[in-house]
């Protein structure tokens, strides 16, 4: 409770909320919205302990913020959205992932995998089955819908654009998502409520929770850019650490396609001497993972120390099984990821696998945005990231661990 409450200033729980708050967890996300709702529930009864009488916002006092909905299908594949209680005057957050594709649905009698598309328009349905009843619907969806595609280039579509203007066109206030493939994507909708969140701090987090022996300095460790578009989340990492920064750059066959992209040709290095040091390569997106484990060759190649890749969103669209391989050739430590979108059962076994939770970081920001007060304190997570540091260096003096 104390971590919540040293978040907020004295004041913050004498305001009053937009209205009663209500969480609708789309398919796929069930699990992280209970945890979101159990987090929720502990800090509202320490606002109604601390405000007392004061509550007066009808449905406060819930035995949960979870609304109950439904996106059923009929028999071709068609769908609807249905709200089985009142949501009339709440403050409505709905969690979506577009990539849990363990979710099915039949169709003409054979069992379907939901797609993005799938889970955009059950998000749809449910917004408008709410009918406008909402004070306020906000929407948190980690993984941006067709985010990638957030420019044009020759004869294409910007889906990502188009998805954004339909949501606020039917009445959506706010949509918070986490580290947007290319956050510039917010011009689509500029007048509107609109945050992508970086989960720096819940990854390291995760990391120092599970490797206990790091030096984190100069010395002994740098921070290394995948290619040119992750130059921003490493330099960052790197500017918080006080670590050196090196990165690589992609050279591409443009005479070709493969899979909708130029297949990579050669990963080239630019830094300082790799030599003994430990690396943290850090990107937004872990899809094949082709590409970081070519990366993480390279590395070793440069005699680098171990490697701990992180990405926000771990897809592992083939399969963990070169993963496997790599761990067990010395190639890659750890890969850390989050819990934003679907994990498998085996991917979450793995040795090599860590997971940041984020469910108190979403908590975070939903009483936030319920009070209607600024995120900024939540956004930047400089300062966590120091004091995390501190802790960290003081429990390896406490414990006398040998650090590599």
């Amino acid at each position: 409770m104390t971590d919540f409450v040293s978040t907020w200033n004295n004041n913050s729980f004498l305001t009053y909320p937009v209205g009663p708050l209500g969480l609708i967890a789309m398919r796929g996300t069930e699990e992280m919205g209970e945890k979101v709702n159990a987090w929720l529930l502990k800090w509202r009864d320490h606002t109604e302990e601390t405000l007392g009488d004061m509550i007066t916002t009808p449905g406060a006092q819930r035995d949960t913020f979870l609304v109950n909905t439904i996106c059923p299908r009929f028999g071709n594949g068609e769908g609807k959205g249905l709200i089985k209680e009142t949501v009339r005057g709440y403050d409505i957050f709905i969690l979506c992932d577009i990539g849990a594709y363990n979710c099915t649905y039949t169709m003409y009698g054979q069992k379907v995998p939901m797609s993005p598309d799938d889970h955009f328009m059950d998000l749809k349905r449910t917004i408008a089955a709410l009918g406008g009843k909402p004070k306020r619907v906000n929407v948190i969806m980690p993984m941006l819908y067709e985010g990638r595609q957030h420019r044009r280039a020759a004869r294409e579509s910007l889906d990502c654009a188009l998805a954004l203007q339909e949501l606020v066109r039917m009445g959506v206030s706010n949509i918070i998502t986490f580290d947007a493939h290319d956050p510039r994507v917010q011009n689509a909708i500029p007048s509107s409520g609109f945050e992508s969140v970086m989960p720096s701090y819940q990854i390291f987090k995760a990391l120092l929770k599970n490797q206990k022996d790091l030096r984190i300095d100069r010395d002994h460790m740098m921070i290394v850019s995948p290619d040119e578009g992750a130059i921003d989340r490493n330099t960052f990492y790197a500017s918080v650490l006080g670590l050196d920064m090196g990165m690589f750059y992609k050279r591409r066959d443009y005479t070709r396609i493969v899979n909708g992209r130029n297949p990579i040709v050669a990963h080239e290095y630019l830094g300082e001497d790799l030599d003994g040091k430990n690396v943290f390569v850090a990107d937004d997106i872990l899809s094949s993972g082709d590409s970081i484990i070519d990366v993480a060759r390279e590395l070793k190649k440069r005699n680098a120390g171990k490697v701990f890749a992180a990405a926000t969103f771990g897809l592992f669209t083939d399969g963990i099984s070169k993963f496997d391989q790599a761990y067990e050739e010395g190639l890659i430590d750890r890969v850390i990821s989050t819990n934003l979108t679907y994990r498998t059962p085996e991917l979450r076994n793995a040795p090599w696998f860590i997971e940041a939770d984020m469910s108190k970081y979403i908590s975070y920001i939903i009483a936030t945005l319920n009070h209607d007060r600024s995120l900024s304190h939540l956004l930047n997570p400089y300062d966590r990231i120091h004091k995390l540091m501190k802790r960290y260096a003081a429990e390896q003096a406490e414990s006398g661990i040998r650090l590599v």
